[in-house]
């Protein structure tokens, strides 16, 4: 029985396989520790569906057969998104990602830094021996947009004042930024005009915010799997069920919610108190319904480029992200 990826990925399964060889023998390298490290990255990789994203918005807009600089830009997405991975398990001293042991898990700190920094210059490399300056200045502003929205989270969430535009501001360049850059780097290397990658990379913006919210709904136990239920609430990360819920409440409800998030400790009682105050406010819907509206302004995008088998694949592509379990 094929999964549901599986289906989605029928129209570019040939590219996908030939993507995968062309990733993993240019993660080769002479030294043997970093050797074994590539290894275990190219080894424990997800779902693939960064790529995915670049060959199908590729293929919409009039790369079919797909050009070698598509292969490029998948790989320099893939290389510079993994660098900020291994950077961001360091700074969050976490022991896991995707349930396999991180990088500085198993090689200590030190050594998960100067990873990161080595797949960052492969990227930067990989562009330019190929003079890939469009694809380059495409995934290097995601790559700033993704650590300022990383900073302005922090900074928020030592004072919890967050409002629901300070909210999307963060997920877009946070999440979105990422599967926006992916979708301009598609068409661009598909040899796209301006307007096509601008509306590609809006595409993808609105993809973003719609899988993000769906992140943060995972916090709240929507689902029987996924992230485990509180973890943002614990980490005191003010995400929108929570903002909105907190709208809607009077000040001394606001007052008792907010000391809990800020005081938890991971109390367990606390961080219940939290979600059930959200869930009867009514946060989850109101945070259920943004997600379609993103859903379905991504779609009224996507059916701007011409009819394909890729297009099509592309809108399951963006109902799995909302309809993920996990």
């Amino acid at each position: 029985m094929k999964s549901t990826l599986d289906v989605i990925q029928a129209p570019i399964a040939a590219e996908m396989e030939q993507f995968e060889r062309k990733f993993r023998a240019s993660m080769q390298t002479k030294v043997l520790l970093l050797d074994k490290i590539m290894g275990y990255i190219v080894k424990r990789k997800g779902k693939q569906i960064r790529p995915m994203f670049v060959f199908f918005t590729a293929k919409i807009s009039g790369g079919d057969p797909l050009p070698e600089a598509t292969f490029r830009g998948a790989a320099l997405i893939e290389l510079l998104h993994t660098a900020t991975l291994v950077h961001d398990d360091v700074v969050d001293e976490s022991n896991y990602r995707r349930g396999f042991f991180s990088i500085n898990a198993l090689w200590k700190n030190k050594i998960a830094v100067l990873v990161g920094d080595y797949l960052l210059s492969k990227g930067l490399l990989l562009s330019l021996e190929h003079d890939d300056y469009d694809l380059l200045k495409i995934v290097s502003n995601a790559v700033r947009e993704l650590s300022e929205g990383e900073l302005l989270q922090i900074e928020k969430a030592r004072r919890l004042d967050i409002t629901e535009d300070v909210y999307f501001d963060i997920i877009r360049q946070k999440t979105a930024s990422l599967i926006a850059s992916c979708c301009a780097v598609g068409a661009a290397s598909a040899g796209a005009d301006q307007e096509t990658i601008e509306r590609a990379r809006l595409f993808g913006e609105k993809v973003g915010m719609a899988f993000q919210i769906k992140d943060d709904l995972f916090d709240f136990g929507t689902d029987e799997i996924g992230k485990p239920v509180g973890i943002d609430i614990k980490e005191k990360k003010m995400t929108l069920p929570l903002i909105y819920a907190l709208q809607q409440a009077d000040w001394l409800t606001k007052r008792r919610i907010i000391y809990n998030v800020k005081n938890n400790d991971g109390r367990k009682d606390r961080v219940q108190a939290v979600i059930e105050f959200v869930k009867q406010s009514g946060g989850l819907d109101y945070a259920i319904q943004t997600m379609k509206n993103y859903r379905d302004e991504a779609l009224t995008l996507l059916r701007t480029f011409p009819d394909s088998p890729s297009r099509h694949s592309l809108e399951q592509l963006i109902n799995y992200t909302i309809e993920r379990e996990k």
